[in-house]
């Protein structure tokens, strides 16, 4: 029994360090004028160019201020901004995970988006989830 609670320990005590490690650091950036590739591990989701297929996502609509209020309503944190690039973090509630989102206006509506974990292999589909959650609050708000 003691094993076993050992084990759990460990295992909770390892995720708590991982969180850690990811609330260091910031955002890649642009990379030549575009959104930095993903990583090959399944924990991000992009528009951007290039995208392998199963994380590519559609960019997203809306003016820079739409998106900043989407950003923050969605329990973003704007970290960085210029008028066609804009950065944000989202933690995770339990072991306070930090993923980046990233934004680039490719035109004058739309915006070429990035979500990636900054630690671990897998984000469960968290990443694809948040940029769908971030368009459809951008596709409610321009219906009000």
């Amino acid at each position: 029994m003691k094993y076993i609670f050992f084990g759990f320990s460990l295992f909770v005590l390892s995720f708590f360090l991982l969180g850690l490690k990811s609330q260091k650091g910031e955002a890649i950036g642009l990379i030549n004028g575009k959104l930095a590739s993903l990583k090959s591990s399944p924990n991000g989701a992009s528009s951007e160019v290039n995208t392998q297929p199963e994380k590519k996502v559609k960019p997203i609509k809306g003016t820079l201020d739409e998106i900043k209020k989407a950003l923050t309503n969605t329990g973003g944190t704007i970290t960085s901004e210029t008028e066609s690039y804009l950065s944000a973090t989202y933690m995770s509630k339990i072991f306070k995970f930090v993923d980046d989102v990233e934004l680039r206006k490719s035109d004058v509506r739309t915006w070429e988006i990035r979500s990636s974990s900054r630690v671990g292999y897998s984000d469960r589909g968290v990443n694809r989830k948040r940029i769908e959650t971030i368009r459809n609050y951008l596709s409610q708000s321009v219906q009000k």
